[in-house]
């Protein structure tokens, strides 16, 4: 072998030791980056069957892509002439789960009457859809000391439906909602548990949560949380910093009045590409032993929507 040879494979094998040291010690690592440049403000994500299925708070319809982010379908839902609906007339959908029988419900944030009191049942395989309006169970948390209505996530956990109401500079208080698996169908009677969520201990900032997910392996509860420098449910504000919270055993405390995040993931020290990035929503693609597959995605207000594959550790 000619010294040029040897010196080549041997810098190939230190390269790839390297490389193995440094993907061991890299507990959280971004894996793919891409930008749907046609489809705006995407706010809730949902991962069906090999499908992932996109709502954009402002867009007119559900967006379908593969598993490899490949776009394959949508499902229209309005019919405004512009890409994105007016403010003043958006659904503000927010949210997107899979429930008991199936069903993919996207729910509006319930912070304009009478607009974004609206939710939808869709039929992932059939695409068969339905629209619900929330009125009497959205009346209902606000006089269950949910003060300012904005719910922004939701997910499936044993035996509840779980909500999560995003606060403000105004308002500073994220809350949980624990409430019935078809609270829709029961609006009236559905019971309504509600904690608040999280610490502020600077006041300059807020960090609102976003979206959230349920690792269902290992009964995590995982939320997308954002700064955003607004001081009501209404407007946009200039963007700061976004992270990931996990609360471990999430399903025993239903009866907490308050809890923390027992993990806090600041992304843009996963990675540089975070920066400037409003997170809105997190879905699971796989959970193994010791992590997590996790779809984020962002909105930053400018008519595009980005998504970032992650691996997340479970510690």
């Amino acid at each position: 072998m000619s010294k040029i040879v040897y010196t080549c494979c041997l810098l190939a094998f230190l390269l790839a030791i390297q490389f193995f040291f440094t993907a061991c010690g890299n507990h959280h690592m971004l894996k793919e980056v891409k930008t749907l440049d046609h489809y705006p403000s995407a706010s809730g994500m949902e991962y069906v069957n090999g499908q992932l299925f996109i709502i954009g708070d402002d867009a007119n319809q559900l967006l379908i892509l593969d598993s490899n982010l490949a776009i394959k379908d949508s499902i229209r839902l309005y019919d405004f002439p512009e890409k994105r609906i007016p403010k003043d007339r958006k659904a503000d959908l927010e949210s997107i789960t899979l429930t008991a029988d199936n069903k993919l419900l996207l729910m509006g944030s319930g912070s304009k009457d009478p607009y974004r009191n609206t939710a939808w049942l869709i039929d992932p395989q059939t695409h068969q859809k339905d629209s619900i309006q929330l009125d009497t169970f959205y009346a209902r948390l606000k006089a269950n000391n949910i003060h300012v209505l904005n719910l922004e996530g939701s997910c499936a956990i044993p035996g509840y439906q779980l909500l999560s109401n995003r606060g403000s500079k105004g308002y500073p208080k994220n809350q949980l909602i624990f409430t019935h698996p078809l609270f829709w169908e029961k609006q009236a009677h559905a019971p309504i548990t509600a904690l608040f969520l999280g610490v502020q201990q600077d006041s300059t900032v807020f960090n609102g949560v976003s979206g959230m997910a349920y690792a269902r392996q290992s009964d995590r509860l995982l939320l997308t949380v954002s700064t955003e420098d607004t001081r009501n449910a209404m407007d946009d504000g200039a963007i700061g910093k976004s992270y990931l919270w996990m609360i471990k055993n999430i399903s025993g405390k239903k009866r907490w009045s308050a809890v923390n995040p027992d993990i806090i993931i600041d992304l843009e020290e996963v990675d540089h590409r975070f920066k400037g990035q409003k997170i809105e929503s997190v879905c699971i693609m796989k959970e193994s032993t010791g992590f997590l597959d996790l779809l984020l995605a962002a909105d930053n207000d400018n008519g595009t929507s980005t998504l970032f594959k992650v691996s997340i550790s479970k510690e």
